[in-house]
């Protein structure tokens, strides 16, 4: 497939918790690029979930290392309704990935919500089937019992997580 970051691109916001990024997140992104050029990545707080391990900064960190490959990515911190920040961005759409059927119906409420009240609208894209079992929930309770989550994390967000909660050895 082709990528449209080199002709004319949009502009599109990615925002989320990303409490911690993960694989799943990281193909949102690559997806997002190839298909609309320019992604912004809204790090936000969402204060129905649980503040996360990692401060909004170190979050951001996390996610530019993690996504340096794709050239066309922009990670910043934002507060407040996504539509606002989709208005501060430029953003032409806002993107939201779906994992399941689940997912889908609480992001077509948020969709609906969106577009009310700003005009915005949400692309889904799914991720691969690979991924739809990760979730930052389970990669937390994984890694607070010293858990091995390299598989589900971009090779950063592991090394954060292991900082934080090393890896528990075998007795």
């Amino acid at each position: 497939m082709a990528s449209n970051a080199g002709s004319s691109a949009i502009t599109v916001l990615y925002p989320g918790s990303f409490g911690p990024f993960h694989l799943g997140h990281l193909d949102v992104i690559e997806q997002s690029v190839e298909l609309f050029g320019n992604v912004v990545v809204g790090v936000m707080h969402n204060p129905s979930k649980p503040s996360g391990m990692f401060s909004l900064d170190e979050r951001v960190e996390m996610i530019r290392i993690s996504a340096a490959h794709l050239g066309p990515v922009e990670v910043v911190t934002f507060a407040g309704l996504a539509v606002n920040a989709a208005r501060d961005a430029s953003a032409a759409f806002i993107v939201k990935g779906l994992r399941t059927g689940g997912d889908f119906e609480v992001e077509q409420q948020m969709a609906h919500t969106n577009y009310a009240v700003s005009g915005v609208r949400t692309v889904y894209l799914p991720c691969k089937p690979a991924l739809v079992s990760i979730s930052s929930r389970f990669i937390r309770e994984i890694a607070q019992y010293g858990g091995d989550v390299s598989a589900l994390v971009p090779a950063p967000v592991a090394a954060q997580l292991s900082r934080v909660h090393p890896p528990r050895t075998a007795n």
